[in-house]
Order: C-alpha cells, then structure tokens, then sequence
C-alpha cells in the first residue's frame, strides 16, 4: 500500500510538471489508471492530449510484462496490403497464459493515415498497431493508445489545397480528417523533454510570426519537421537554440 501511495504521489507530480495543473477529473482518472495498472508517467506510459489519457506502446508491453504475457505472435495481412501504396494491415495475437485461445487486434497503416515524421515506416506502424490493440482487449484497456491516433497523423494534402492558418478550427480540428499539428508539436516536445514555452517562442520566430497562431499550416509543419530532425540529429545545439528564447532572469539583491 506504501509503494502504491508513492506511486500515485510521483505520478501526479511528474504529470503536473509536465502538463501543467490538471482538473479534477484528469487527477482521478490518473489515480484510478495508477492503482489498476501500475502505469508510469516517468517512464511514459501514458500521455495527456487535450485533456485526455492516452496509454503507449512501451506502456503496454510493461503491463504485459507484469502480467506475466505468454507470447505476442503478429503477422502480415497480405491479402489487404498493398507494397506499392505503402498500405499495410497487420493481425497481433497476445496469448495471456500457455493455453488461451489469444486475443486478436488488427491495425493499419498507409501514408494517408500517419505522421511524415513516420513517412516510410508505415509497416511497422501497422504492426504497433495491431499489437496495442491486441494488448487492450487482452487487459481490458479501456484508453486508446498513442500510436493509434489519426489527430496525431498528418494525412497527405494536395499541392492546390489553400493553407490554413493553425488558428483556424479547420487546421486543428478532426471534422476534414486534417491532422492536429498542436498534438503533434505537444508529442515531441514530451518525447524529447524540451521546455514548451521556449519551443512556442522558437515557432514563432522560425515561421517570422508574432504568435505560433499566426502562422500558416505550412510553415507550422515545416518547423514540426525540423524540430523533430534536429532533436533526434543533434539535441544539444537544439537546447542552445531552445535557451537563446529564455527570458533573463532578474537578479534581486
């Protein structure tokens, strides 16, 4: 019981370092993911997007593990793929002891439906996929995953289609299948541990703006793409970058 009241005591205070201070309601659904499923917000298991838990992938096989999974067996849909595409469905079957019968997921994936910072990779998207959705019905998880998110996609979008300012419901709502570039900008930022505010400041004058909700869809995406670049390339001439937007500090004696 003392472990477990530790537990929910770091995880609400790493969750509100990270986003911030959490209604009432995000606070009890954490504790109630916390004591079922042991989950991490330290190891990221779990992220908060708009206001809502989301389980990872890593969050999955951990509680897998715990449960002591017997055994994850995936395997390619060809049927339903298509190689030139780029169209992939997958099938995961997760066996929770020897002799169950396994609890099946499908996923899918093709350039249509996942980010650019993924293009290429659809394949393996589809397989993670398959297996999340696998691992929740087989743990009764109720919180859809990370990874399967289409707000956290960036659909392919024709050369003649107007850009749309990220402030406008169109850029950043789900009623046109466009993508969420906020949720996209949030996920890295968590990803890669970067402060927020001094990533908006660098948005903004990346895009030559006076405020991130200013600047057009494109140059939003551009920025999106070489963050994620230069986080992966070279994170600490990012953070050099990052720090020359902090405010000085003023000294009181």
């Amino acid at each position: 019981m003392k472990m477990q009241a530790r537990a929910l005591r770091v995880n609400c205070s790493l969750a509100q370092k990270a986003w911030g201070k959490l209604a009432r309601t995000s606070l009890s659904a954490l504790r109630e993911l916390t004591t079922a499923f042991g989950v991490s917000v330290a190891l990221g298991d779990i992220q908060l997007i708009d206001g809502r838990w989301y389980i990872t992938h890593a969050g999955l096989l951990r509680i897998a593990q715990r449960r002591r999974c017997h055994g994850i067996r995936s395997s390619l849909q060809k049927d339903l793929s298509n190689q030139s595409s780029n169209q992939w469905v997958f099938k995961a079957t997760v066996y929770k002891t020897p002799g169950s019968k396994g609890f099946v997921g499908y996923g899918d994936s093709n350039p249509s439906n996942t980010s650019p910072l993924v293009r290429g990779a659809e394949m393996r998207v589809a397989e993670t996929r398959a297996v999340n959705r696998a691992l929740r019905k087989a743990y009764g998880i109720g919180l859809c995953s990370v990874e399967e998110l289409g707000s956290l996609s960036a659909p392919y979008r024709s050369q003649t289609e107007p850009p749309h300012s990220i402030g406008h419901p169109r850029s950043n709502g789900s009623n046109n299948g466009q993508p969420r570039l906020r949720d996209q900008l949030c996920l890295l930022i968590r990803q890669h541990n970067l402060d927020p505010s001094l990533v908006k400041a660098y948005a903004a004058d990346f895009c030559g703006t006076a405020t991130l909700k200013e600047a057009s869809r494109d140059l939003v995406e551009s920025f999106i793409s070489k963050l994620a670049t230069t986080a992966k390339n070279d994170r600490d001439g990012l953070l050099c970058k990052l720090n020359s937007y902090a405010q000085p500090t003023e000294v009181k004696l």
